[in-house]
């Protein structure tokens, strides 16, 4: 608004008429002339573009084709060994006729190039570890991929058809996109710059939009409000992807609705959203080329150090045939691999993601039962529900599990369906033996994106590029919304077949669903061996598991807390952080040892024992954990010593003292902190020490002994989640379970006993509230007593009545019915209450913990 017109002062700034410009450009007509033979001959079109794959991966002397023919070959033979199944070489040859046919050769020796180098240890680059990868998407899952390394899903688990993606008719490159370690994938993000080139390798744009948060603080600001202000009715917004504000939530918020003012930025927010924000920077899709991208896309420097992106969108890239390869970070891969590296050092186990042992009974058992906290896909509350109902005991039940949890199937009324014909209660049927070759394997349902478009073909006449636009409209449903177009053909198309017009309706609706989110089936089943591997890893090595997963956060839905519980809860033996035994990262041990009985008082379990790391001790830096631990040497006898050899600053040493971390030296928590508190203010033993220090101890005395007096056990346990996030010692809820059973409410564990409809009432600490858009406004919350784990469902009206108490709640309390199904048991509450303020008691300064009362993981996203 200061501006004003400074912007604009020069008044020629206009596009002028031609009058004005040929009286402007008077005696220079020929050239006005030339500027419109000029504007003529730009006739330039964007299907001249042609794109050139880079032929960096092929090498002197060979075709793309022969050298990808190669190296299939002889990947066969690494997979297989020498007697190659007949079916094997049936389906690579038939494989790479299809490649040689589309010339998709190049392609696919650009992915295994990126996978080779991430496969193969660097140790001039002073990388010794290979980086886990796996690859995923329509043509990952091919046998050819297989033998290539780019994914260690066998395709005879699954038996998807390489036709069915790659295809003439879809006009367009294969989809392989390739999940790293999320902690090192930069390394291989920097490769391939320098292996392309900045001026032929960029990453692809993406286009951000308002949702309401963003909206609202935007507008708030344009229209003058303070920023305590646009806080507070941001965050009356459910989750980052809420999509409105509603009157209740600003009346809430102690605002006034009749103010005009308010009234209209509300109003215009609402407005925004969904409207263009700003262009961002793919999550990691890459866009290589032969020749200079800037020939055909501006190219642009990212926020993030060494990143160039262009200027086009996904969308853009697709329409235009240009390969794009997805390099992405997946959490999992990081703990899986740190996984096997602990295997390896304590077991001597050799793994990889294709070595781990198939079709393990107890590991499907452990998944029927729902024990699943921390198992990748299947982790979620809404998983966990599912796991017992359809009972996965192979690895394809795998993949439809982690596809059916999904919005497209629940939306599209998929879920209730399979599982009854799953379970016997509904016959399977198919109205049509072409239907029955696409649904047989998903009992008549159709949970894929590759069904629904296959439907369309076979039931509905579409061609296959009109299959293909289908799935380009599922594909962007949230952003352009363009499935509907197809509605009329599809169902207009069974029809004429012979299908009943209830049942063309019905597979639109499913179709439909998948355009809010549907999992492809190429991709679930490369999930799919992620969740099988970690499963295995937590079912028979759960002390390896358990600090593979806490050594990789932040991931996942659970804060280390609840790693913590369920690792004990599986027999791990824990040991607390200290300064002599600790490392940065979480470690194992031997169990059973002498100096183990000595540091827990009793025996100890027949595994491993898991030593918790420094990485959990909150204000300590990771350069100060590993200076601690490469000055250890022998241990050290007194802080003293530890703030001469380590190094470590005043802020540093209070850090290590509030986590209760100098146990091995005999000190209590209080002790330590005062003990490090009369350590010199300087670092280590460069710092001088203390003037009275250098006049001797006969001149000065000896300092007095001081007796601090001790810490009970709910203070003890408050200062370890104040610190750590998490106690050895107690549950908080312990402390405070006498008033609450003398309130009538029972323990987590006590709701197996009671039955089916019981009227419960119950408080625990609040891990996760959950509102998935299929959910129609349910909440889903998970609350934490001293004895386990209780889901609580919250409807639409009981949300809006008790709104303050279910999203600020840190200890949560829920009036409700009991509601079980098989192994399933959830609260349906009827009323809740923030008992929040009850905290303070475990506290004698009558402060309530923040921490202690809730080990924050993210209490209002809006988990899909």
């Amino acid at each position: 608004s200061k501006a004003g017109f400074l912007l604009t002062a020069n008044s020629e700034r206009h596009i002028k008429t031609p009058a004005e410009m040929a009286r402007l450009f008077k005696g220079f007509e020929q050239a006005l002339a030339a500027t419109l033979e000029i504007a003529r001959r730009c006739t330039f079109s964007l299907d001249e573009l042609r794109y050139e794959y880079p032929l960096e991966a092929i090498p002197e002397g060979k075709t793309a084709q022969q050298h990808l023919t190669d190296l299939t070959w002889v990947g066969a033979q690494w997979r297989n060994g020498d007697n190659i199944p007949d079916k094997v070489t049936a389906n690579l040859s038939k494989e790479l006729a299809i490649i040689e046919e589309l010339e998709y050769a190049p392609y696919f020796l650009t992915v295994h190039d990126i996978v080779e180098y991430a496969r193969t240890p660097q140790p001039h680059l002073g990388r010794h570890d290979p980086i886990l990868c796996q690859g995923r998407g329509s043509a990952a899952n091919s046998s050819v991929c297989y033998c290539l390394g780019i994914t260690s899903v066998d395709p005879a688990e699954i038996d998807l058809l390489f036709e069915r993606f790659v295809t003439k008719e879809r006009n367009e490159p294969p989809d392989i996109d390739v999940d790293f370690e999320h902690e090192r994938r930069e390394e291989v993000i920097q490769y391939i710059y320098q292996r392309y080139g900045r001026d032929r390798a960029g990453i692809t744009a993406t286009i951000v939009t308002y949702r309401s948060r963003s909206a609202i603080r935007e507008v708030g600001k344009v229209m003058g409000l303070t920023p305590d202000v646009t806080s507070l009715i941001a965050k009356t917004v459910w989750g980052s992807h809420g999509r409105d504000v509603t009157e209740r939530q600003i009346d809430e918020s102690g605002l006034d609705l009749n103010d005009p003012h308010l009234s209209l930025i509300i109003d215009l927010a609402r407005q925004l959203i969904g409207f263009p924000r700003h262009l961002s920077q793919h999550v990691g899709g890459f866009v290589l080329t032969r020749y200079l991208l800037t020939e055909t896309v501006p190219v642009g420097n990212a926020a993030m150090k060494d990143r160039t992106f262009i200027e086009w969108d996904k969308n853009d890239i697709d329409a235009l045939g240009i390969l794009k390869v997805d390099v992405l970070g997946l959490g999992m891969l990081t703990c899986i691999r740190r996984a096997f590296d602990l295997l390896y050092r304590h077991h001597g186990i050799r793994h990889t993601l294709a070595s781990v042992p198939q079709g393990d009974t107890s590991v499907y058992d452990m998944i029927c039962k729902a024990d699943t906290l921390v198992v990748f896909q299947i982790e979620s509350r809404a998983q966990m529900s599912m796991l017992p109902r359809l009972k996965p005991r192979c690895f394809y039940d795998l993949v439809i599990e982690v596809a059916i949890v999904r919005p497209g199937p629940i939306q599209g009324d998929m879920v209730h369906p399979y599982l009854r014909r799953r379970n016997g209660e509904a016959r399977v049927s198919f109205p049509s033996p072409e239907l029955e070759e696409v649904l047989g394997k998903t009992l008549g349902v159709p949970l894929f994106q590759e069904q629904a478009m296959k439907i369309a073909i076979v039931a509905a006449g579409f061609t296959p590029s009109e299959a293909d636009g289908l799935r380009r409209a599922m594909a962007t449903f949230r952003r352009v919304g363009t499935i509907h177009t197809f509605r009329r053909k599809l169902i207009e198309g069974m029809a004429e077949r012979g299908y009943t017009r209830a049942f063309a309706e019905r597979c639109f609706r499913q179709i439909e669903g998948f355009g809010t989110y549907g999992f492809p089936e190429s991709h679930a089943a490369s999930f799919a061996l992620l969740v099988y591997v970690s499963a295995w890893l937590k079912c028979h090595h759960p002390a390896v598991f358990a600090a593979a997963i806490l050594n990789s956060q932040p991931m996942g839905f659970y804060a280390p807390a609840q790693i913590i519980r369920d690792a004990r809860d599986h027999g791990v033996e824990l040991r607390a952080v200290d300064i002599n035994h600790s490392d940065w990262d979480c470690t194992l041990a031997p169990a059973g040892t002498e100096t183990a009985r000595e540091e827990r008082g009793d025996g100890c379990g027949d595994g491993p024992a898991l030593r918790l790391g420094l990485r959990q001790v909150k204000g300590l830096a990771k350069a100060e954990g590993q200076a601690l631990v490469a000055a250890r040497e022998t241990g050290y006898g007194d802080p003293l010593a530890l703030w001469r050899r380590a190094g470590l600053g005043a802020k540093a040493l209070e850090a290590l003292a509030r986590a209760d971390a100098f146990g091995s030296l005999g000190l209590t928590r209080r002790e330590a902190l005062w003990a490090v508190k009369g350590l010199p203010a300087g670092r280590g033993s460069s710092a001088s020490l203390p003037l009275f220090a250098a006049a001797g101890a006969e001149e000065r005395g000896a300092e007095p002994a001081v007796t601090l007096p001790g810490m009970g056990l709910g203070e003890e346990v408050v200062e370890d989640y104040a610190s750590l996030r998490f106690s050895l010692k107690a549950h908080p809820l312990s402390f405070l379970r006498p008033e609450l059973r003398a309130e009538g409410m029972v323990a987590a564990a006590r709701l197996a006993e009671l039955p089916n409809g019981s009227a419960v009432k119950l408080a625990g600490l609040v891990l996760l509230r959950q509102r998935p858009g299929t959910a129609k406004g349910v909440i889903f919350a998970t609350l934490e007593d001293e004895t386990g784990v209780a889901n609580v469902i919250v409807w639409p009206d009981v949300f809006a009545r008790d709104r303050k108490a279910v999203l600020n709640a840190r200890l949560l309390a829920v009036e409700g019915r009991l509601q079980r199904e098989g192994l399933v048991i959830h609260l349906v509450a009827k009323r809740l209450f923030d008992l929040s303020p009850r905290l303070a008691s475990l506290s004698p300064d009558g402060v309530p913990p923040t921490a202690a009362a809730a080990p924050r993981l993210y209490p209002s996203r809006d988990f899909r």
